[in-house]
């Protein structure tokens, strides 16, 4: 073999050693950081015990670092590849993983937290980042320019603004907005001029907000759909069930400030719809007695009226007087003490009734 291939056959073996090495440290870098990675995720998924996955597909990078500005206090937001994050799951022996891993793909965004499903899910939907349109996106909301000044120059925007109807003026070299105007709503279609006024005034008509996938919480998966909460809906029921309690407890009279007043206010209605049922004339049932007695008084003269024209004249002055006897007594204090109740008299309630039955 001649010297010169030699050294040539040398210097490839050389190279191929060189190159071979290096590729061994590089994937036994790569091998370390996927280690430390997963290491990483572990030591999370054992001091919390919420995990929550946020689709980051097609979203700015910077909404990353909103998320976790937002969540600051809460938990830890950490970007990590699906695959990374299911083996630290399978290491650690966690439950119904087969589930779980459906949501690992594509991008997603980790949120280890100590709040339950709903209570982390409550606080992702309050954030929303404001973010440049996009040509043939639809506004989800009106968009009014306030009166202001710009920093644009007199020239071919003014066209532009006077297309929009933006009233505006010129002043010191600069374009002023003279009022406020509305410049797009709902529904519409942003066109490629829309989008150039909102990038020249620096206005950002869309929000984005967090998308979440799915939640492990010990176990159990939740995805989105699973996660809203009517909170109206369960304040009324908790209304309506601390109601019930009160009552069910008024009729056992349980021995509770509260509720005893309730349950003696309860007995003493009742006591007075018996006596008035039943007729019985008192101090205290007076009042209700004849209520009754002239409600029912015209209950029936309303139904002979319809036979006996005559009765009909007589039917106001009978509603007058129920009407009168069922106003609530009035108690006045003086600076004596003494008390005054307006009451319909005895004379009064007779008058009623001869005008009635004659």
């Amino acid at each position: 073999m001649k010297p010169s291939i030699e050294r040539e056959l040398e210097r490839l073996l050389k190279a191929y050693k060189s190159v071979s090495a290096v590729s061994e440290t590089a994937l036994s870098k790569g091998k370390m950081e996927k280690r430390k990675v997963v290491d990483e995720a572990k030591r999370y998924l054992s001091s919390y015990r919420t995990l929550v996955l946020l689709d980051m597909s097609g979203v700015p990078a910077k909404f990353e670092v909103y998320i976790r500005r937002r969540l600051e206090g809460i938990g830890v937001v950490k970007m990590i590849k699906g695959n990374l994050l299911l083996l630290a799951m399978k290491e650690m022996n966690m439950e119904n993983l087969e589930e779980f891993s459906k949501y690992l793909t594509g991008q997603n965004l980790a949120i280890f937290t100590n709040l339950n499903s709903f209570e982390i899910a409550f606080a992702l939907n309050k954030i929303s980042m404001p973010i440049k349109a996009r040509i043939g996106e639809k506004i989800d909301s009106e968009i009014r320019v306030p009166p202001m000044k710009t920093d644009l120059k007199p020239g071919p925007i003014m066209s532009l603004f006077g297309k929009l109807k933006i009233p505006i003026q010129v002043r010191d070299g600069v374009i002023w907005i003279a009022k406020e105007a509305v410049i797009a709503k709902p529904g519409d279609v942003i066109t490629s001029e829309l989008a150039s006024v909102f990038d020249r005034l620096g206005i950002e008509p869309r929000f984005i907000k967090p998308m979440v996938k799915a939640v492990y919480e010990e176990g159990l998966v939740l995805t989105s759909d699973k996660l809203v909460v009517d909170l109206d809906a369960v304040k009324q029921d908790i209304g309506r069930g601390v109601l019930d309690a009160f009552n069910l407890a008024s009729e056992v009279v349980l021995p509770y400030p509260d509720v005893v007043k309730l349950s003696v206010s309860k007995a003493y209605s009742r006591a007075i719809k018996i006596a008035a049922e039943a007729g019985l004339v008192t101090r205290e049932t007076a009042h209700y007695v004849f209520t009754l007695a002239l409600s029912r008084a015209f209950a029936i003269a309303s139904l002979l009226s319809q036979k006996v024209p005559e009765l009909a004249q007589q039917i106001p002055i009978v509603e007058q007087a129920v009407q009168q006897v069922q106003q609530p007594q009035k108690v006045e204090e003086a600076k004596a003490g003494e008390e005054e109740k307006k009451e319909v008299s005895e004379e009064q309630l007779a008058e009623g009734l001869a005008s009635l039955f004659g």
